[in-house]
């Protein structure tokens, strides 16, 4: 099992020696210590990795955790079921655990677009541009909600609007491109959720 956890940076493209051009998301992924290992034999019950990432002012992490260290994050990997979880604490993981190649899953928090209408968040065509029609092209027209459906009550689920945005989402089946030893860079192929500065977290598939 192989993780990273970095910042979005942006989006670029590079170029292979045969002069095909693929688009890359740039991830600026730093080092991990790890922190603790859970066991299911232990007092914990399960299996799990933690790291921690960034740095803290010591007045600013509480006594708790100041023995693993002025970390400014933690991260809790499950490792259920896997056979190579030979970590110990105060391992470092380098992004350089990833190579051209591996198959990754991406995972972050997607960009917030605040409340939104339908035709926006759930793709609705809106109302007829023809004559009679005043204000109302991008409403969401009738929820059918009389009394000979649910009783006069909005159906649970109906799609209407609302916060669009700011949600985890996971992307799978992504390439790793390249990884920069140097800089700590880690270029995946195609795009990723999140904004620029975005906490990533990329975990082998």
């Amino acid at each position: 099992m192989k993780f990273a956890i970095g910042t979005k940076k942006g989006m670029t493209q590079v170029f292979d020696t045969e002069g095909n051009v693929t688009p890359v998301t740039v991830v600026l992924a730093g080092p991990l210590t790890v922190t603790q290992v859970k066991t299911e034999l232990g007092a914990d019950k399960y299996e799990a990795v933690q790291v921690g990432f960034g740095t803290k002012k010591e007045k600013k992490v509480n006594k708790a955790q100041q023995p693993k260290g002025l970390f400014a994050h933690f991260k809790e990997f499950s490792t259920e079921g896997v056979s190579d979880t030979d970590w110990k604490v105060g391992d470092i993981i380098e992004p350089t655990v990833f190579a051209e190649g591996d198959i990754v899953a991406v995972s972050a928090i997607s960009k917030g677009k605040g409340f939104q209408g339908v035709v926006k968040r759930h793709g609705f065509a809106g109302g007829r541009r023809s004559h009679g029609q005043k204000h109302s092209e991008r409403e969401p027209g009738s929820i059918g909600g009389g009394p000979g459906r649910a009783g006069g009550r909005v159906v649970k689920g109906m799609r209407m609007g609302g916060r669009m945005g700011n949600d985890r989402v996971t992307v799978k089946n992504l390439h790793i491109v390249r990884v920069d030893q140097k800089s700590g860079e880690i270029l995946i192929k195609g795009a990723v959720p999140g904004r620029p500065g975005t906490q990533v977290e990329i975990v082998s598939a």
